[in-house]
Parts: C-alpha cells; sequence; structure tokens
C-alpha cells in the first residue's frame, strides 16, 4: 500500500510517500527556519502563510521523486494534531481536497504518533510492544507502545517541555534559533560539571518530567553574572545544563522499563537527535540488556516519512477520516478510533 502524506503542523511543509509503512519511496522537506531564526522562533502566522504558499510544490516534488502519479497512489495521509492550528489547517485542507479530487481515503495521523513511527523506517523488524520517551518542543512523553494504535501515557511533563527548555536556556545564551541544536553543538566542547544544577522531579510521578525550574536557575546565573559584570563561560553551561536535562529524562524513562518490564525502549522527537541522550541511553540499555532504538537523524524532526508510516498502520486499524476531518491544536497522543473525526 502506497501513501501519499502531509505534515505541516509547525515551520515545515513536508510530503512524503511510503509503502507499506516501512520503504520510503520520497521524502520532501521545505524548512522554514532560516526565516523565523529573524525572531528568534516560529511566528504562527508567517508559518501558515508559508505552508499554503509550500504545499503544492513539495506534493508535486514528492509524487515525482516517487516516479507516480496522484492516481498511482492508495491514499492519502496528513497530520490533523496536534501543532499550530493554522499550520494544520493548511495541510488538512490541502489533504481533504487531494481525497476528495482522487477519491482516495483520508487518513489522519497524531503527530507524535508519527514521530514514533520514525522508527518503524529506520528499524524496519521494529514492532511493539516497546517503550517509548517521545521528546520535542512541546512534548515530553514517556508512552507504551502496546499495538500501533494502542498507546498508553505512563509520564509527561507538568510544565516546559525538554525541547523548550533547552531552546530558551540557548537563546539565552545569547544563541540563534533553533538553540537547542546550537547547545547540544557547543555542549560538547564543555564541562558538564562547571555548574551544579537541579534535577527536578515530580512527588508522587516519578515518571513525569518538570524543567522550568531547571530553565529558571540558567537564566538567574546569567543574569547574576551579567548584574556583576561578569562573563560564564558557554561551553561549560551549556554541557552542564545539557547533561541535567538529559538525566532527568534517562532516570524516569529508566525508572518506567524497570517497573514496566519493557525489553526494548525507543526514542522519538526533535530532542531524540540530542547527542549525550542517545549516548546515555544506549549505555543504559546495554547495562540493562535491553534493546536501543532511534530514528535516524534525519527522521527526528518533522517530516512527511514518519506521517504516511504510521497511517498505514492507522488504516489497518479503521481510523479513515470524512471530509469534515478538522484540525486540532491540541489531543492527547492516546485518542484513536473513527469517533474522535
Amino acid at each position: 500500500m502506497r501513501i501519499l502524506a502531509l505534515e505541516s503542523s509547525c515551520d515545515e511543509t513536508a510530503a512524503a510517500v511510503v509503502e507499506d509503512g516501512r520503504t520510503v519511496l520520497s521524502n520532501i522537506v521545505a524548512s522554514q527556519v532560516e526565516e523565523h531564526r529573524l525572531y528568534g522562533g516560529v511566528v504562527p502566522e508567517i508559518a501558515s502563510r508559508r505552508h499554503c504558499e509550500a504545499v503544492a510544490g513539495v506534493t508535486r516534488e514528492a509524487l515525482s521523486q516517487a516516479g507516480m502519479t496522484l492516481s498511482e497512489v492508495d491514499a492519502i495521509a496528513v497530520t490533523y494534531a496536534p501543532g499550530l492550528i493554522g499550520a494544520l489547517l493548511v495541510g488538512v485542507s490541502f489533504a481533504k481536497g487531494l481525497a476528495l479530487a482522487a477519491k482516495k481515503p483520508l487518513i489522519p495521523v497524531h503527530h507524535l504518533r508519527g514521530h514514533i513511527a520514525a522508527n518503524y523506517i529506520t528499524t524496519p523488524d521494529l514492532t511493539p510492544p516497546f517503550l517509548c520517551l517521545v521528546v520535542s518542543g512541546g512534548h515530553s512523553h514517556i508512552i507504551e507502545v502496546q499495538d500501533y494504535t494502542h498507546l498508553r501515557v505512563l509520564g509527561r511533563t507538568r510544565d516546559d517541555a525538554a525541547g523548550e527548555a533547552f531552546d530558551k536556556a540557548a537563546r539565552a545564551m545569547g544563541m540563534p534559533y533553533p538553540g537547542g541544536v546550537e547547545l547540544d553543538r557547543v555542549a560538547e566542547g564543555g564541562d558538564d560539571r562547571a555548574f551544579s544544577l537541579p534535577r527536578p522531579s515530580v512527588d508522587g510521578a516519578p515518571y513525569d518530567f518538570s524543567f522550568s525550574g531547571l530553565k529558571t536557575a540558567v537564566i538567574n546565573l546569567l543574569h547574576n553574572a551579567s548584574q556583576k559584570g561578569q562573563t560564564l563561560s558557554v561551553p561549560d553551561l551549556s554541557a552542564s545544563y545539557r547533561r541535567a536535562v538529559v538525566e532527568c529524562l534517562v532516570k524516569n524513562f529508566v525508572r518506567a522499563a524497570k517497573d514496566t518490564g519493557a525489553k526494548t525502549l525507543v526514542i522519538a522527537g526533535g530532542v531524540s537527535a540530542n547527542s549525550l541522550l542517545r549516548r546515555s541511553l544506549e549505555a543504559e540499555c546495554a547495562a540493562n540488556g535491553w534493546r536501543f532504538c532511534r530514528p535516524d537523524l534525519s527522521l527526528c524532526g518533522d517530516n512527511a516519512a514518519m506521517i504516511g508510516s504510521q497511517a498505514y498502520y492507522e488504516y489497518q486499524a479503521g481510523n479513515l477520516a470524512s471530509t469534515a476531518l478538522n484540525a486540532c491544536a491540541s489531543m492527547e497522543i492516546a485518542a484513536s478510533g473513527p469517533e474522535d473525526f
């Protein structure tokens, strides 16, 4: 089954053709990073307008790269939640028009489910059940993937997501957008024990995260130093901060794995590209005899190939949508089924 998938939840306009959930025939991404860098972050109105300009072109290019016409695909898939509502509406509206015109089934895909599915492309023999740490700019979840379309949230952030915490700390240190990527690069050359930073936890919820206090601690360090006319080592502060965030993520994820008896641990989302997080979890899994899976770096960020992968399993589960499908800025990852569309 060959699925044409669209993704427009934030600032990447993407289209891909994926076969049987595992084979990528094409994967086109039009990024807006350079434009949003001028503002230090994503401007929703600008993102929506750029999606309108790019969506038809990336779709044509994805079909061309796959050597197919629209009539030859078996279904149309689209990210419908969660994300920036204006950005989502562009993709959803365009996908509904394509599905109606081509008389193809329309498959709605939850953005976070797509991130998890990126691992099916990178590791074709990966099958549920497994435990997944989904970490991105807006989300930090520990998810028990029971099967392809049945998921249970074990833990989540109570405030800032890990990616958001990285980006905001990086901006406070004067790094350009997207800050998390730059902070990871700079941290490689720093001393991760130079600064003592807190490791926040949530009482009574051992799998939940809280990063707002840690982010504030770094900002206060920078402000205090500035008021005293002092200069802090950015590489050392970056390394210390990265270590604190990663230790929080790894600690809770490993605890959840031991408590649930999971044998396969998976990471997904934009922060899954973080080099220290990858090294730390690889070491933990080796020490505990667990299998560790992570997406290729090219599939960590937003893309349509991951949406096409998950769409295959949503289709098999009967999760289809009519032309009444609407975008939704916020939605639980566990929500699934025709009644939700």
